[in-house]
């Protein structure tokens, strides 16, 4: 058997190459046997019976730890579980599984910490420590899986979501090698993916020639430049113009519809205004508007919207053709609603938040 797995991969950064040079000296449908655990099972070698005793012992010796779990949280209605994941070299990532009547999501992250530095989001506070693999990603889905089989759910998720922690657009390479792996390897479709950005030109571009048709939502959060900039500072590099425009070459190439988040901001983001503004914009692309009222962050000091306050921008949206729904805070309890998520381990705002993004004017004509 070949030597021991670098201890900060996955396991699920192993390919079958990979796999066949470990298991050197084995019969070659071990390899089947391993993968098929993995990837439809979502069990670890160690787990799976249908291995000899003495390889499954050899096998956790060589290969890298699981994701060990530092902390589990669940809602009272048992509907929301939060994991606090920590990965081989000490990081630390989260994890949500949300169960609906007719779908189960996980929220995955992409990132440890989040360079792009929105202050009403806990992961922007944070800052940014590493890029995630793609098999630390595909493992989150894996981990959920498990879990909801064992909750007497069905046999893997239905849905993932890239709103977890990062900027899943700044690590382009490992969410797409993610998502084509567990489309292919544990069959779940195309457009039961969503990707979210704040707005990352090049990634949104990238994603328009995707082979597979996933999701794409905007982080929007404010419809002119001057707000916006200040909510999402990647703004000032990727500005509204260049964002639609970014929007407008992805429909064309997928004709998938694109939906735009907003946060929901007392004072801020809420007012008759920005809701005609954002009217014109998702109008525009015929975009589906996501509104969450603002979940409370340590760091930032603005409140979310009133329900009733939601409900009258939602109107206004109405009246001006553009459809939206109020997404559900599901897990806020818990600190695992959308904008909540951050570790646990006292580094809120030692990361760092240089991560190079392309500039948008080597990808948008003149």
């Amino acid at each position: 058997m070949s030597p021991t797995i670098h201890p900060n991969r996955s396991i699920y950064d192993l390919d079958r190459h990979e796999w066949a040079e470990l298991l050197q000296g084995e019969p070659q449908y071990r390899i089947e046997q391993i993968w098929t655990g993995l990837y439809r099972q979502f069990s670890t070698p160690a787990e799976l019976t249908n291995l000899p005793k003495k390889l499954r012992e050899t096998l956790t010796e060589k290969l890298p730890p699981p994701l060990l779990v530092s902390q589990e949280q669940t809602t009272d209605d048992r509907k929301t579980i939060k994991w606090l994941f920590e990965l081989p070299d000490g990081q630390q990532v989260e994890t949500v599984l949300m169960r609906y009547r007719t779908r189960d999501t996980v929220c995955v992250s992409s990132q440890v910490g989040c360079a792009m530095g929105c202050g009403f989001c806990a992961t922007g506070q944070a800052g940014f420590f590493r890029q995630l693999t793609s098999g630390e990603i595909i493992e989150q889905v894996a981990r959920a899986s498990k879990r909801l089989k064992l909750l007497g759910g069905p046999e893997r998720v239905s849905n993932v979501v890239f709103m977890g922690m990062g900027e899943p657009m700044a690590n382009y390479d490992a969410v797409t090698e993610a998502i084509t792996r567990l489309n292919s390897e544990s069959n779940i479709g195309a457009r039961s993916f969503t990707v979210s950005t704040v707005g990352i030109v090049p990634g949104i571009l990238k994603l328009a020639d995707f082979p597979l048709q996933v999701n794409l939502a905007i982080s929007l959060h404010a419809a002119n430049n001057e707000l916006r900039s200040e909510l999402v500072p990647i703004n000032k590099t990727y500005p509204i113009e260049a964002l639609m425009d970014a929007v407008e070459r992805y429909l064309d190439s997928t004709s998938r519809r694109v939906s735009f988040e907003w946060a929901m901001m007392e004072s801020v983001n809420d007012s008759d205004a920005d809701a005609e503004q954002l009217s014109e914009l998702a109008s525009s692309v015929d975009a589906h508007v996501n509104l969450i009222p603002l979940n409370p962050t340590p760091g930032w000091p603005t409140r979310g919207s009133s329900m009733q306050r939601v409900r009258e921008f939602q109107e206004v949206l109405a009246e001006n053709g553009v459809n939206a729904t109020i997404r559900d805070t599901r897990g806020s309890d818990i600190s695992a609603a959308c904008g909540q998520l951050a570790n646990r381990t006292g580094q809120v705002g030692k990361g760092r938040r240089n991560v190079v993004v392309p500039s948008v004017s080597s990808h948008l004509p003149s």
